[in-house]
C-alpha cells in the first residue's frame, strides 16, 4: 500500500479465500496466514482480506502485485492532481516539508547576518539556471520542493538586516503568521457574509488609526488599499467627488480644468493617478522645495493663485510626510492654513512617515496632520508589516461609498437577513480585495501600541547614530545635514578623489560614478543592498533607509565599514 495510505478500492484475492468469523466485521484468519487490510480514507474499515499460505513463490507474486498496485495508485493520485481541495493523505506531508523549508531557508537563514542578502546571477544566466518552463504533466512533490529551494536561493532576502534598498524590509514573525493565516483562509473583503471577522477587524483598526492621526473620536472613513499609490488615488477620487459630485454620473465632460498641487519631491503616484483618472499630469502643479526638501508655502500659494487666474479649479493639495528620497516632512500646519483659506482638500501622503505617529517623541514631525481631509499611511513601511499593507484614512464619513458605490444587486443585496452596513465592498473600486488587515492586527495584538512605539524609537535612534558616525568619518559627506526621518542621504568620496577641486567638472563626474560602482560590488558580493540616486542638481548619492528595529549600533558601523571597503580604490 502506498505510504500516503491512498489506494484503489479493489484488490485481487490471491489463491486461498479469506474466511470470516460469524457475526463479525473483522476477518478471522489462522496463525499461519498473512493478512493484508485495505484502508480507505485513513479508516480502519476492512474492505478485503488476502489469505496466503507462506510459500516463497507466492510471496514473491504478492510483492510483485503490490508494487504494481503502488504504481497504479500513484498514477491515480497524479491523475487527480487537478483537484483544488487539500487532501490530508495526499498533501499533509508535502505541505509540512514545504513550510519547514520556507521557515528554515526563507525566514530564519535568510535573516541571519552571517548569510548573504542575495546570490547575484546575471539575467541571461539565471534564465538558463532556473527551471521556469510550464509543462503539460504535473511535477512530483519532490520536484516542487526542489523548485521552492531554487526560488528562495535566487531571491533577494528582503528580510535580511542588511537589505536597506527600499522603504520596506524585515520578516516580522507575527506579521508573517498573520500573512500565512490570511492565505490559508483566502478571504475577499467585500461582504460580511463572506468575511465577517475581517470586516469587523478593519473597522477596529481603521478607527484606531484615525484616532492616532487625530480625527475626533476616530470618526470618518477608510480602507485598506493595494499599495500607497492606490491609497493616494482614492484620496484624489474622494476630493474630486467632494467638490464636483456630478463626476460620478456625468464624467469629465461636466468638469472644469481641475488642478492638484504637490511637492516636486512627492511620490510619482500623485501625477500617475491624476493621469489615470483623467485629470491629466499637466494639471498636477509641482511646488518647489527648500534646501531640506520641504514644500515652500510661498510658492504653493502663488501657484494656487496662478491656477485660479487661468480659470482652472484648484481642489486639492497633496502634502508629504516623509518624502521618498530625502525623508522630508512638509509644513502641515501652514499647508492646512492655505487649504482652509482657499477651500482645498488637504491630503497627506504619510505612506512612509506615518509610522512616526506611533511615537510620542517623533509624532511632532507630523504636527498639523489632524487638520487634513485624508491620509495615506502604509504600515508595511516604517512599521515593518509584511507587504502589502496600505491604508487610506479620511475624516469624512461615508464618502468612499458615496463616491464609488454602484449597488450591484448580485453582491450587495439590501434585503439580506443581517445589517448590510457591514457590506463594505461597494465603497472601493476593487471588488475582490485581500484581507491585508489581519497581519497588521496580529502584529498590533502581539506587540501592543507600546511595542510599536519602541520600534519607531529604535529605528530613529539607529538613524541618528549612523548620521553622527559618518559625520565623524573621513570621506563621508551628508546630502542633508540633519535628516528628519530615517532616510540618511550621503556621499562616499574615495581617497583618490579627495584632492580633486570640489567645484570642478571632474570631481562631479567622478563622484557621480562612485555610488553605482559600490552598489554593483555590494550586490555581487551579496553583503548588503543600499540604493542610490541623484536629485535635482546633486550627483548620485547613497540613501540608507532604516525600518528594521532589530539593527543596532554595530550594524550601523558595519554598513559604514563595508561601503568604505567596497569603494576605497575608486
Amino acid at each position: 500500500m502506498p505510504a500516503n495510505g491512498v489506494c484503489s478500492v479493489g484488490l485481487e484475492v490471491i489463491e486461498d479465500t479469506a474466511t470470516y468469523a460469524s457475526g463479525s466485521d473483522s476477518a478471522g484468519v489462522s496463525e499461519d496466514e498473512d493478512v493484508q487490510q485495505l484502508f480507505v480514507n485513513g479508516t480502519d474499515r476492512v474492505t478485503s482480506v488476502v489469505s496466503l499460505p507462506k510459500k516463497p513463490d507466492t510471496r514473491a507474486k504478492l510483492q510483485q502485485q503490490q508494487q504494481q498496485q503502488q504504481l497504479d495508485d500513484s498514477k491515480t493520485i497524479s491523475d487527480k492532481r487537478y483537484a483544488s481541495l487539500p487532501n490530508r493523505d495526499q498533501h499533509q506531508q508535502f505541505l509540512t516539508e514545504f513550510l519547514t523549508e520556507v521557515l528554515n531557508s526563507a525566514v530564519f537563514n535568510a535573516t541571519d547576518r552571517a548569510n548573504k542578502v542575495l546570490n547575484w546571477v546575471d539575467p541571461e544566466e539565471l534564465k538558463r539556471t532556473l527551471d521556469l518552463a510550464l509543462k503539460d504533466e504535473p511535477d512530483t512533490h519532490e520536484k516542487l520542493l526542489e523548485l521552492t529551494r531554487a526560488t528562495i536561493r535566487h531571491s533577494v532576502k528582503t528580510g535580511h538586516p542588511y537589505f536597506m534598498n527600499q522603504l520596506f524590509s524585515s520578516v516580522d514573525p507575527y506579521g508573517f503568521a498573520g500573512q500565512v493565516l490570511t492565505d490559508a483562509l483566502n478571504p475577499s473583503v467585500y461582504t460580511y457574509e463572506v468575511s465577517p471577522v475581517f470586516v469587523l477587524m478593519e473597522e477596529v483598526v481603521l478607527r484606531e488609526m484615525r484616532t492616532i492621526v487625530g480625527y475626533p473620536d476616530g470618526t470618518g472613513d477608510g480602507i485598506f488599499a493595494p499599495g500607497g499609490s492606490m491609497a493616494n488615488g482614492y484620496a484624489i477620487s474622494c476630493a474630486r467627488y467632494k467638490f464636483m459630485p456630478d463626476i460620478k454620473t456625468k464624467g469629465l465632460h461636466a468638469l472644469p480644468r481641475l488642478v492638484i498641487f504637490t511637492s516636486e519631491d512627492a511620490h510619482y503616484s500623485v501625477k500617475k493617478l491624476a493621469s489615470f483618472m483623467g485629470i491629466g499630469s499637466d494639471n498636477v502643479y509641482a511646488i518647489k522645495t527648500d534646501a531640506i526638501g520641504k514644500i515652500r508655502v510661498d510658492h504653493l500659494e502663488s501657484e494656487i493663485l496662478r491656477a485660479k487666474a487661468e480659470g482652472a479649479l484648484p481642489f486639492m493639495v497633496s502634502a508629504t510626510a516623509g518624502t521618498t528620497v530625502i525623508g522630508a516632512f512638509d509644513p502641515l500646519e501652514q499647508i492646512a492654513d492655505l487649504c482652509a483659506k482657499y477651500n482645498l482638500w488637504m491630503h497627506v501622503d504619510a505612506a512612509w512617515g506615518g509610522g512616526a505617529l506611533m511615537s510620542k517623541k517623533y509624532r511632532t514631525l507630523l504636527k498639523g496632520i489632524e487638520r487634513s481631509d485624508s491620509v495615506t499611511w502604509n504600515p508595511h513601511k516604517l512599521l515593518a508589516a509584511p507587504q502589502q499593507c496600505s491604508t487610506l484614512l479620511t475624516r469624512h464619513q461615508n464618502i468612499l461609498s458615496e463616491c464609488h458605490s454602484t449597488n450591484a444587486t448580485y453582491l450587495f443585496q439590501k434585503d439580506k437577513f443581517y445589517d448590510t452596513r457591514y457590506d463594505t465592498g461597494d465603497k472601493h473600486i476593487q471588488c475582490g480585495r485581500r484581507a491585508d488587515v489581519l497581519k497588521f492586527w496580529f502584529m498590533w495584538r502581539a506587540k501592543g501600541s507600546a511595542g510599536f512605539e519602541q520600534h519607531i524609537d529604535k529605528v530613529f535612534e539607529n538613524a541618528e547614530h549612523f548620521t553622527s558616525s559618518i559625520k565623524a568619518r573621513p570621506g563621508f559627506e551628508m546630502v542633508i545635514e540633519n535628516p528628519e526621518c530615517t532616510n540618511v542621504c550621503f556621499w562616499y568620496v574615495p581617497p583618490g578623489l579627495r584632492s580633486v577641486p570640489r567645484d570642478s567638472a571632474e570631481f562631479r563626474e567622478r563622484l557621480h560614478k562612485v555610488a553605482p560602482k559600490v552598489k554593483e560590488r555590494m550586490m555581487k558580493d551579496g553583503s548588503m543592498m543600499i540604493t542610490y540616486q541623484p536629485i535635482h542638481d546633486k550627483p548620485n548619492f547613497f540613501r540608507l533607509v532604516l525600518q528594521n528595529s532589530s539593527l543596532d549600533k554595530a550594524d550601523m558601523n558595519y554598513i559604514i565599514d563595508e561601503i568604505e571597503r567596497l569603494g576605497k580604490d575608486l
